[in-house]
């Protein structure tokens, strides 16, 4: 079973296992607080967690990674992630107001890819950690097999795919669809079920539109909720996760780049 914990601008999911939970990803440093409060509003516990998972090593994905360790769970680390733990430890020190706790790498498990599904049953598992670079080159995805979804972080959604062709990224993709998924949970964007009609943008004119985007970016600049950014501009739920996931994930990307790459969608 899989519980989706809605805290931060990053999606973060609790992966229950016979013999305990195994947590993937989470938000910016500075959130330990906010998560403590979600996990609870869905009667979950903080020491439930057994192992932590991150995707890759962007601040947004790792920030309150050694505070949940100091809790009690266990960093996972994958082998081909081992050369990045700290590649985002710069960005905080950078961030003098906001309370940030390196990862103590003598207090991490690391695991090899082959031995991944053997690390997962241990747990009460049954998946696979796949090695999906493209986005980073820590980059990792993890497979469940009873539920036929995958996690996938931050690789671009599959209604961007045409724009990744020929890249490293569309290769992780090409992997991962062999699986057959049915569903695909996003660090940024919605929930994807496969066999659901694609969301399209809502007929909007191209002055307002721009507007509206120009306002969730400052919205989520200033660390707003989903929900809390509904609320100021009145904007679909949908667009506002792909908007903030775009602008969170694509360095220096412009309003009407984000615009291009949400069209993608109605094709």
């Amino acid at each position: 079973m899989i519980s989706e914990i809605k805290y931060s601008n990053t999606n973060t999911y609790l992966i229950h296992g016979k013999h305990g939970d195994l947590l993937f990803d989470t938000g910016w440093a500075g959130t330990f607080g906010a998560f403590c409060r979600a996990l609870g509003e869905k009667k979950l516990h903080l020491q439930d967690i057994k192992y932590l998972l991150i995707s890759h090593f962007h601040p947004d994905h790792m920030g309150i990674a050694q505070e949940i360790a100091d809790a009690g769970a266990v960093i996972a680390v994958m082998d081909v992630q081992t050369a990045f733990v700290h590649s985002s430890d710069y960005i905080f020190e950078k961030e003098k107001r906001t309370d940030f706790v390196p990862i103590d790498d003598r207090k991490i498990k690391t695991v090899s890819m082959e031995q991944s599904r053997k690390f997962l049953k241990e747990i009460g598992i049954s998946g696979e950690i796949i090695h999906t670079p493209g986005h980073s080159g820590d980059s990792i995805s993890l497979w469940l097999d009873r539920e036929k979804s995958l996690l996938v972080g931050d690789l671009p959604p599959l209604y961007e795919l045409e724009m990744h062709k020929g890249t490293q990224t569309a290769e992780s993709w090409e992997k991962l669809l062999k699986l057959k998924p049915q569903k695909i949970y996003y660090g940024h964007a919605k929930t994807a079920e496969l066999n659901s009609p694609a969301f399209k943008v809502s007929e909007t004119s191209d002055k307002d539109i721009h507007a509206l985007v120009k306002r969730i970016m400052k919205l989520t600049d200033k660390g707003c909720t989903t929900d809390v950014i509904h609320k100021k501009t009145g904007a679909d739920e949908v667009f506002i996760q792909d908007v903030a996931r775009m602008y969170l994930t694509h360095r220096n990307v412009s309003v009407q780049g984000i615009l291009d790459r949400i069209e993608i969608k109605g094709k």
